[in-house]
């Protein structure tokens, strides 16, 4: 059609404002009427015609089943369900309540897998030439054990042994306590403060002492092993 041609569009527009264009050929022309200004300038001209005599005529309410069914649609009311679905709506609620209690049981029960270790490898600093080779430190992952091994045994005298060192990024060294120069030792755990792998140790150092260990909290022997904590 050619809704350029204006008596087609005065026709359309005369049955569109006057309400008798219905159904397709009312929604076809709705959607026609925003790009055709042939038919947007008959629509104004009908409207301008026809709306005057709406002023004459008395004003009539709704009946009330009209405003009933704009609430409806608007802000719709859901029926109360009956008391067997509602057990039913209970059942599945109880259910996904029941799942989700043993779900938290069944995590309580296999906790994740622990963090993976971090070793470091203290090698010799030749601040005794008679020292030689390197030391396995393995940390647990959550800083809480730590172990140490000597790939090479180190040769001591009698009246000196090793001792472990936490090296903070700033301040005085921390002991750890003894290690064997000869094979593993697993440090007791009050012995590792809880920022061993938290920022509060740069690096690990071995140091000879008298037996017993430093008498000055400090090392007072030659540091003989270090190495650098990276996580």
């Amino acid at each position: 059609m050619d809704y350029a041609n204006p008596r087609l569009a005065d026709a359309l527009a005369a049955q569109y404002v006057a309400g008798t264009l219905r159904g397709r050929a009312r929604a076809r022309f709705e959607t026609l009427l925003p790009s055709h200004p042939t038919l947007q300038g008959a629509v104004r001209d009908w409207q301008g015609r026809l709306m005057p005599l709406t002023g004459v005529l008395p004003e009539q309410a709704p009946p009330a089943r009209v405003w009933r069914g704009i609430q409806q649609r608007l802000w719709p009311v859901v029926a109360p369900l009956p008391w067997w679905q509602r057990l039913s709506l209970w059942r599945a609620v109880s259910g996904t309540a029941l799942a989700a209690v043993v779900g938290l049981a069944v995590l309580v029960a296999s906790p994740p897998p622990a963090m993976a270790p971090v070793v470091v490898v203290l090698q010799a600093t030749g601040g005794d030439p008679a020292v030689a080779g390197s030391i396995v430190a393995s940390l647990s992952g959550d800083g809480r054990a730590l172990v140490t091994r000597t790939l090479t045994p180190v040769a001591l005298t009698t009246d000196r042994v090793l001792e472990l060192w936490s090296v903070p990024p700033q301040g005085n060294p921390r002991s750890l306590g003894l290690i064997s120069a000869n094979g593993a030792t697993v440090l007791a755990r009050d012995r590792l403060p809880a920022t061993l792998l938290k920022g509060g140790t740069a690096a690990l150092a071995v140091s000879v002492e008298p037996p017993g260990g430093s008498p000055t909290g400090v090392p007072t022997g030659p540091v003989v092993f270090a190495g650098k904590l990276q996580i």
